[in-house]
């Protein structure tokens, strides 16, 4: 077996803590990228893998990317992200929960954890039995903080926005034709902003009942999630799983731009370079989708409330535009840009 130090993802982290509570079941990984900002924060997810091992390389690549986006978001956090191993039915019970707010208590401080894929609210109050270091706990209204997912597609669709302005010079997307992978919390919260602009929309999900039932409720059409990244369309939008863009997707991309709430979109580093040799204006996925780590490290330092919370989200396209004037100038691909100045921004550079 490869240990974790030598893995193409392990990028200098400085933690990979394993833990195991045969009492409970819970197995689970959490990965310290960097703490140079302060503590590493970033959600925990749920999921079943076929290879154990990939459960690893998910970890490292996840808090990889939240060291970059917390830094991105001008956020005093660093990156990490925790991940529980699901058997094949996907049971999920209190004591796992608490037993991983144990592990993350046991790190005293350097993760603070939030909702990410397979978790909800309520299992953030279950791990919050055993911790404080957790956030994405239900607030009042008005206040920072809950469920993450409606924020990241807000962020998502300032995004989406300035990347047609910037490849199209259209203002409004009205009419504009997009295609989204995933529906759920962020894709579907994408979708609702862009239909009720005007936008058209092709909609697809593993779950195709979900896909149909949300195009009915816009007016979109849905294909099959196999077919989504080969549609005609005016920009694909990734808010399913990670990995998608790479070598054999790539070529088969025919829409122009490529902008969504999906974490680590590109399979590996060449894959940056193939969307720029083929003109494609790629929105680099840890700043186009930081709108709820934004509200849930708010939340956790107990800085501002929801008006802070959308005003940092709505500095997104700034950053956005950034990145893309320096990928221009440079003739640098948009994430190999957006790489360089997170490093710099946690002392890496």
């Amino acid at each position: 077996m490869t240990a974790p130090w030598d893995l193409p993802d392990f990028d200098d982290h400085e933690g990979v803590h394993l833990f195991r509570d045969r009492a409970s079941g819970l197995t689970a990984i959490i990965a310290v990228h960097s703490t140079a900002l302060g503590p590493g924060a970033g959600g925990v997810r749920f999921w079943h893998y076929a290879d154990r091992s990939d459960a690893i390389t998910d970890a490292l690549r996840l808090s990889r990317g939240m060291s970059y986006k917390n830094a991105m978001a001008g956020l005093p956090m660093g990156g990490a992200k925790g991940v529980i191993l699901a058997d094949a039915d996907r049971s999920k019970t209190p004591a796992m929960l608490e037993a991983f707010g144990k592990a993350i208590d046991s790190l005293g401080g350097r993760y603070v954890t939030a909702e990410d894929v397979g978790i909800s609210e309520a299992d953030m109050i279950a791990i919050a039995r055993s911790t404080r270091h957790v956030s994405g706990l239900p607030v009042g209204e008005g206040a920072a903080g809950g469920d993450p997912g409606p924020l990241t597609a807000y962020g998502v669709y300032l995004g989406v926005k300035a990347a047609i302005a910037e490849a199209a010079g259209k203002d409004s997307v009205a009419g504009v034709h997009v295609a989204i992978q995933g529906v759920g919390s962020v894709g579907g919260g994408l979708a609702r902003y862009l239909a009720k602009d005007g936008a058209r929309l092709t909609l697809a999900d593993v779950n195709g009942e979900r896909a149909q039932a949300l195009a009915d409720e816009l007016g979109a059409v849905t294909v099959s999630a196999d077919a989504i990244i080969g549609v005609e369309a005016d920009l694909f939008s990734p808010n399913a799983l990670g990995a998608i863009l790479n070598e054999y997707s790539i070529p088969l991309l025919k829409a122009p731009i490529v902008a969504g709430g999906a974490n680590n979109q590109l399979a590996t580093r060449a894959d940056a370079a193939r969307l720029h040799g083929r003109g494609i204006l790629y929105a680099p996925d840890y700043v186009i989708n930081a709108g709820g780590i934004i509200n849930v490290a708010l939340e956790y330092l107990g800085q501002g409330d929801r008006d802070e919370v959308n005003g940092r989200i709505e500095q997104i396209p700034g950053r956005l535009r950034t990145i893309w004037a320096e990928s221009r100038a440079s003739d640098r691909p948009a994430a190999d840009v957006a790489d360089s100045m997170a490093q710099k921004l946690i002392g890496r550079g």
